[in-house]
């Protein structure tokens, strides 16, 4: 399948499946074990200041949230939290705030990819290997290149009138 379709086909179900449920607070039902832990990243666009939502895959190590940007992927949510690294987070149970980074330690980094892809349900099989049971070694090689962002959470999200997804 080419790029630009897996692209459009997710951008089509997250636009109407994943955002919607997340808005109306079933972030529990899409975000599971078959399909995969889900976060809905609330980020500022850099050149339109104007609000974006990013639904990624993620996992929590030691009290912080995980996710990453793919090789394969524009990367434009990942560009606009550079530029805006506070940011709000959707959780299955709620909304957050945080600040995020990206990972530089190498074994933090790859400790938290190797959760990632465990949480990721069907998806954790994407890089050809099982995440539970690969080699050290193997997930270095094949995810050398992904970067790896850790969202430090800074408490609750303020209330506030979220504007249509």
């Amino acid at each position: 399948m080419s790029a630009w379709v897996y692209r459009l086909f997710f951008r089509l179900l997250n636009s109407l499946f994943i955002l919607p449920a997340f808005r109306i607070g079933l972030g529990r039902i899409v975000s599971n074990p078959v399909t995969g832990r889900v976060m809905v990243l609330v980020l500022k666009g850099r050149k339109t200041g104007r609000t974006r939502y990013t639904p990624v895959g993620y996992a929590i190590v030691n009290g912080r949230i995980y996710c990453y940007r793919g090789e394969r992927s524009q990367g434009t949510w990942y560009l606009n939290l550079l530029a805006e690294p506070h940011i709000e987070v959707m959780l299955p149970d709620g909304r957050i705030r945080g600040r995020a980074e990206e990972v530089v330690d190498d074994d933090e980094k790859f400790t938290a990819l190797r959760e990632i892809l465990k949480n990721g349900g069907l998806s954790g099989f994407v890089y050809g290997f099982n995440p539970w049971r690969v080699e050290e070694d193997l997930l270095r090689e094949r995810l050398r290149g992904v970067r790896v962002i850790r969202i430090n959470p800074e408490g609750p999200a303020k209330s506030r009138d979220d504007r249509p997804l």
